[in-house]
């Protein structure tokens, strides 16, 4: 059943490749719903155990042993979720921005989108995952580079050679593992059963940090992304911070630790201090930009940082904390971007020093907005608490030290999160806000949407531990060097 969730998004997708007119956002929406509501089917029929559910295996190539396995455990539901949750979030907010004569073209991109990032979350062959991994960068390639801001093509050309070389790196840490298999299979457990010595599992374990550090990003491989975020279209940088770089963590989770346990203990503490490095630089370059977007941009770098570093330290608190954060954050991001969206619209500018006084005029954007930007501050009750608590409580469990330094991102965010918040809401109109509207109807539903469930996973953070803990332990299981 694995196979149809793969099959509708793509299925739409080329279907609206071939229509034209007003109607292809209707039925992108439709299609990206249709797809959520089976996800929201398979969860609700899926049994809650270590093996794989919806497990699907054919012989795709077989002299090469490369088979067309995909599966389904609480660690990829959690994935699906937020990639099938967000999508026609996404096309939502998307209705009244993009040129009709592309609709169709937008749309298609974006189902294509997500039939691939549903595609890297369900592959258990490591081929199919390379696969499907290339197959996300086309439609956000074309979304950025037709539909982005100034300079796109120059940003976006950036983003494609950077994770395009990282995805090279991983293919060949791929091949290695495949070489080093008893009976030459990229199947998962084949992989994870290679016989490798220690060079060959650090070249590995390298290998598929570097591509999994650019999608993140991960400081220093993060320079890419500050400019696509802020040269993209918004739909498409929600796409990108939303779902696409959780990827990255879910590579390292999945694929990278389990795959390489012993080489943790060689060169995994270096990767944690980089980690922790992104955090605090990422927030301070943050507090101050005036940008509204490039200081979500940052902002999203260093929660990723946490993410990153948590996981890096092989705590059983932090992986589950980096499972739920990621479902949080991209709850957030998706958010913020759209309040970016929102003012930059009515006000034809980002910069937070021309802003003041929104929250005077504009009533329902500014509490909503107020809501999302809680839950990016972590403040308890609402979805960013539980899972930054658990990954500072692994962080602090492996160091003391590494986990001050990265405790210092509950200040830091704070700051600059409530600095844009104060800039843009406070304060007293001038002669650019004197006249801003309200949100409209869609807008109000799309936050509405958003702030519901920061609210929901802060009360009931249960309902995402209960999904992952059993996967997530195995998993980590396997990533500790016995």
């Amino acid at each position: 059943m694995g196979i149809i969730l793969l099959l509708l998004p793509l299925l739409f997708s080329l279907f609206l490749f071939g229509i034209k007119g007003k109607t292809a956002k209707t039925i992108a929406l439709l299609g990206s719903l249709i797809t959520l509501g089976f996800n929201l089917f398979l969860l609700s029929i899926w049994k809650q155990n270590e093996a794989y559910d919806f497990y699907e295996n054919y012989t795709w190539i077989h002299d090469l042993g490369i088979n067309f396995c995909i599966g389904v455990d609480g660690l990829t539901m959690v994935m699906l979720l937020l990639t099938n949750i967000l999508t026609p979030i996404i096309i939502l907010s998307s209705f009244n921005n993009i040129e009709k004569p592309y609709q169709n073209s937008f749309y298609a991109l974006i189902l294509l989108m997500q039939f691939g990032l549903n595609g890297v979350f369900m592959s258990l062959d490591g081929i199919l995952f390379y696969m499907f991994w290339e197959i996300t960068l086309i439609p956000i390639w074309f979304i950025c580079a037709i539909w982005g801001g100034e300079n796109r093509i120059k940003v976006t050309l950036k983003f494609f050679i950077y994770t395009f070389f990282g995805s090279l790196f991983m293919l060949l840490g791929l091949i290695y593992l495949y070489l080093h298999t008893p009976d030459h299979s990229f199947h998962y457990d084949a992989l994870y059963a290679a016989q490798l010595d220690g060079p060959g599992m650090l070249f590995v374990y390298g290998s598929f940090f570097l591509a999994f550090a650019i999608k993140m990003p991960i400081f220093p491989f993060h320079t890419w992304q500050p400019d696509t975020y802020t040269t993209s279209p918004t739909q498409g940088t929600m796409l990108l911070s939303g779902i696409m770089l959780k990827m990255g963590i879910y590579g390292v989770m999945r694929w990278m630790m389990p795959m390489t346990p012993e080489a943790w203990a060689h060169v995994g503490h270096w990767f944690v201090i980089l980690a922790i490095i992104g955090i605090v630089y990422a927030s301070l370059i943050a507090i101050r930009q005036h940008n509204i977007k490039r200081l979500f941009a940052y902002s999203s770098i260093a929660h990723v940082g946490m993410i990153g570093a948590g996981l890096f330290t092989l705590q059983a608190d932090a992986w589950q904390g980096a499972t739920i954060q990621m479902l949080a954050h991209g709850i957030n991001i998706v958010g913020l971007f759209y309040v970016a969206d929102i003012i930059e619209k009515r006000l034809k500018t980002n910069d937070l020093k021309v802003m003041g006084g929104i929250a005077k005029v504009a009533p329902k954007l500014a509490v909503l907005f107020m809501v999302i930007m809680l839950g990016s501050v972590a403040v308890p009750l609402t979805n960013g608490f539980p899972g930054e608590f658990l990954l500072l409580k692994g962080i602090f469990s492996y160091h003391p030290i590494a986990g001050a330094i990265a405790g210092t991102s509950i200040i830091l965010c704070a700051v600059y999160m409530l600095r844009v918040y104060q800039l843009s809401m406070f304060g007293e109109t001038n002669d650019l806000t004197k006249n801003f509207e309200d949100v409209s109807t869609l807008e109000f539903t799309v936050l509405c949407i958003l702030a519901i469930m920061v609210l929901v996973l802060g009360f009931y953070p249960n309902l995402i531990f209960e999904i992952s803990a059993t996967s997530v332990s195995n998993i980590l299981m396997h990533s500790i060097a016995q």
